[in-house]
């Protein structure tokens, strides 16, 4: 077996590994469960989710958003270029417009709005899926409990079960294609710097995930099959790249690979910004301690874009 194949292996069985154990630890413990959580125990959990949240912001803006602006950019002017040398006559001008117009910001909103129209589209044909799960029902029980004397109004109805699925969803695009990228690479060196870069995040993410599922109310044994189906992504991501040829990749699945990454980033975004970081600041106990936590994830995550 040749070293940079075995290095491959290797990478694909420690993707696979670390995002099982980091999905299914606050599955599997029912210490993660806010809905029967009380006191110092339900301020930790808080706190942890706001953690997650800005896991969740750094991970959208820093890597996936970033990334599929760096693809589509970068296959914006391959195709330019090539279309300049196969057309004859002065289209300079035509080609700088080209180059210029905001691609990437359009394909990631497109994503955005397509998740916007498919959540739109379930309510309008489900009305019942606007209503808040049992598991929500009880922690604004809870918290109106605490803070008997609060009278700001009640966040909207959430769709976590949908946004979760969406999720979900958005992350198995990318791990594919963080796995695509780390099994094309040519050198055992860049594979290992690729690989422990993106172990070093996604671990993170991945807990996260399994952490909103149980916040979400999901049934553990979905739960369990969610994190399977994702921790499967990277490794079946790798195992294409070892399956495709050497510069087969390049021209023609380049593009569309760009536009996946950046549909789901838009649809990541949505879900941060749309059903996280709401629920999260809704709680009005201890703003200034969320307010740290979420940009302690945050910046976490924007260190380790260092190298990822």
């Amino acid at each position: 077996m040749e070293p940079l194949l075995g290095v491959k292996i290797g990478c694909l069985f420690s993707l696979l590994v670390l995002t099982l154990v980091c999905g299914l630890f606050p599955i599997c413990f029912k210490w993660f469960q806010t809905a029967t959580a009380t006191g110092r125990h339900r301020r930790v959990l808080s706190l942890l989710s706001c953690t997650s949240a800005g896991i969740f912001l750094g991970a959208g803006f820093m890597h996936m958003t970033a990334e599929a602006l760096e693809g589509i950019e970068s296959e914006i002017q391959k195709l330019v270029i090539q279309n300049s040398t196969n057309s004859e006559g002065n289209s300079d001008d035509a080609d700088s417009a080209y180059m210029e117009y905001p691609y990437g910001e359009l394909i990631i909103s497109l994503g955005f709005f397509f998740v916007f129209l498919l959540e739109s589209l379930a309510l309008q044909c489900c009305p019942g899926a606007a209503g808040r799960s049992k598991v929500q029902e009880q922690e604004w029980g809870m918290a109106n409990v605490l803070e008997p004397h609060s009278h700001g109004p009640l966040p909207s109805p959430s769709r976590g079960p949908l946004r979760a699925l969406v999720l979900l969803l958005s992350l198995s695009f990318h791990s594919v294609f963080e796995g695509l990228a780390v099994g094309l690479q040519p050198t055992v060196a860049a594979t290992l710097q690729l690989c422990l870069a993106i172990l070093a995040h996604k671990g993170l993410v991945v807990f996260g995930v399994g952490l909103r599922l149980v916040q979400v109310g999901t049934g553990s044994r979905w739960a369990m099959l969610s994190i399977l189906s994702l921790a499967l992504m990277s490794p079946v991501g790798l195992a294409l790249g070892l399956a495709v040829p050497q510069g087969v990749s390049e021209g023609r699945q380049g593009l569309a690979q760009a536009v996946l990454e950046g549909m789901a980033a838009g649809t990541f975004l949505y879900v941060t910004f749309l059903e996280i970081l709401p629920r999260e600041l809704a709680g009005p106990e201890a703003p200034l301690a969320k307010w740290g936590c979420v940009a302690t994830g945050f910046a976490f995550m924007a260190f380790i874009a260092l190298w990822a």
